[in-house]
């Protein structure tokens, strides 16, 4: 099985005499969350001539572009003067990040550079507390990762990267997404280790319920860094072949699956834990296709049009997964596992290794925080604010949606206002056809693109799986 084990993974540093650190701090006994390198965003996504915020480990960030040592800096999203948010600042014309506030400034390893208040031959800049405080940052394989926890340790902890995509990068075809989701981490990775609900859940969009049959997971081997297993049989009926499956704690898992029909594919889930009840999935789908002709039509497609399509699957488990994890929450979490769930088959065999891990390593994310109130399904099915105002494809592609619909409207308006004045003053007839003509499409136009519109906004509240079967 070539796929990365839990123990193995890219290192930010390569230099020799490095001895690597394992991801969870250095209590065998127990997982610290915040001794972990997390992905924050994809590069393509961030705006360099400007500062981005972002939520870690209830670690408030700002995530900004140091032109001068041309490298992505994070920081805590606190100036040290008044603690403003330097997310609301700017990136000055010298480079450096500036503080909203009172303009304090501070170059890419947290110094500050200059205090505008202070009397001529001041050095109150120099002092360890005018510093913001930087966190590890890296790129790698298109993602921005950030390590929240002991900077000492970041060079020396596993970047949890899927190696096989460095490997004739050129042969892989990958299919992007993320999205802020209404539930905790931990939730994220049950709900995608379990290849059993994907004919249920996600039936009419990427399962069908006819391909249901007995899933017998088997793990082989587990431990504090994550475990593997595999699905002999693989899903739809064994008509793909064998499924691998790899977690890497606390946030990785990627399903491995090679058949005759397709090549080779990957489902690939950064689990980012924003705050208790709140993370971010990375989702990566690269595939190695047995003929070149998918590989070529998957390129030519938008990234925003594929990104319409998966966050509507997304969403067909949204709605319960928020509401689950509270009646579990309320049950009494992974220590009361056993008591909570009923699992009486083997399709739940990663699931049962998932909070066998959380309880075997004292790894709840958050411990001892409580779940924020229930949101109402509106909410939970906003795409704006989950998704599209942080994707560049997204926000580009509404941009011009609502720039065409506009134009649309002005032209379907002047013509049924001109279309009765030709009708009247010219007295033939193939000038107002075709204005006529002219009129209906654009407001045929005007109405598709507010369709289109309302899809950046907000998801269906009915998923396909309730939707009336058509009668044969």
């Amino acid at each position: 099985m070539q796929t990365v084990t839990p123990q193995s993974a890219s290192l930010q540093s390569t230099t020799p005499d490095v001895v690597p650190l394992p991801a969870g701090g250095l209590d065998e006994s127990r997982f610290d969350w915040t001794e972990v390198w997390y992905p924050v965003a994809y590069v393509q996504d961030l705006d360099r001539e400007r500062p981005t915020r972002f939520t870690l480990m209830d670690q408030d960030l700002v995530i900004w572009w140091d032109r001068t040592a041309t490298t992505w800096r994070v920081f805590a999203d606190r100036c040290p003067h008044r603690l403003a948010p330097l997310s609301q600042g700017r990136i000055a014309e010298d480079g450096l990040l500036e503080c909203p506030y009172h303009g304090w400034a501070f170059a890419g390893d947290g110094t500050c550079d200059r205090i505008p208040q202070q009397a001529e031959g001041g050095t109150a800049e120099t002092s360890q507390r005018a510093c913001a405080r930087a966190y590890p940052a890296a790129v790698r394989q298109g993602l921005l990762f950030v390590y929240p926890g002991t900077a000492d340790y970041s060079d020396r902890v596993p970047i949890p990267t899927i190696d096989v995509l460095d490997e004739n990068s050129d042969d892989w075809v990958c299919l992007n997404t993320f999205r802020d989701l209404p539930y905790d981490a931990l939730t994220l990775m049950e709900n995608v280790l379990d290849a059993s609900h994907i004919p249920y859940t996600h039936h009419k969009s990427v399962g069908d319920r006819k391909n249901v049959s007995p899933v017998e997971l088997e793990l082989v081997e587990s431990g504090r860094q994550g475990f593997r297993g595999t699905w002999a049989e693989g899903p739809r009926r064994g008509t793909l072949g064998r499924q691998d499956t790899t977690f890497v704690a606390p946030g990785l898992m990627w399903h491995d699956l090679t058949s005759k029909q397709f090549g080779r594919t990957l489902t690939v889930v950064y689990a980012t834990p924003i705050r208790k009840g709140e993370c971010r999935i990375f989702a990566r789908f690269p595939f190695k296709f047995s003929s070149k002709l998918p590989s070529f039509f998957i390129r030519l497609t938008p990234q925003w049009f594929s990104h319409i399509g998966q966050n509507a699957v997304l969403e067909d488990d949204q709605i319960f997964l928020h509401h689950q994890e509270r009646y579990f929450a309320a049950a009494g979490g992974s220590e009361a596992v056993a008591k909570a769930f009923y699992l009486p088959t083997k399709a739940d065999s990663f699931v049962l290794a998932l909070r066998r891990w959380v309880t075997d390593f004292q790894a709840e994310s958050f411990p001892g925080a409580m779940l924020p109130p229930a949101q109402s399904d509106a909410d939970l099915l906003d795409r704006y604010h989950s998704h599209v105002q942080h994707c560049a494809s997204c926000r580009g592609a509404l941009k011009t949606i609502e720039r065409s619909r506009w134009i649309a409207g002005i032209v379907a308006a002047a013509g049924w206002t001109i279309v009765p004045i030709l009708a009247v003053t010219l007295g033939t007839l193939w000038p107002v056809v075709l204005g006529a003509t002219g009129a209906a499409i654009a407001a045929a136009s005007w109405a598709g693109l507010g369709q289109l519109e309302k899809r950046f906004y907000q998801g269906r509240a009915i998923p396909p799986r309730n939707q009336p079967e058509k009668s044969k």
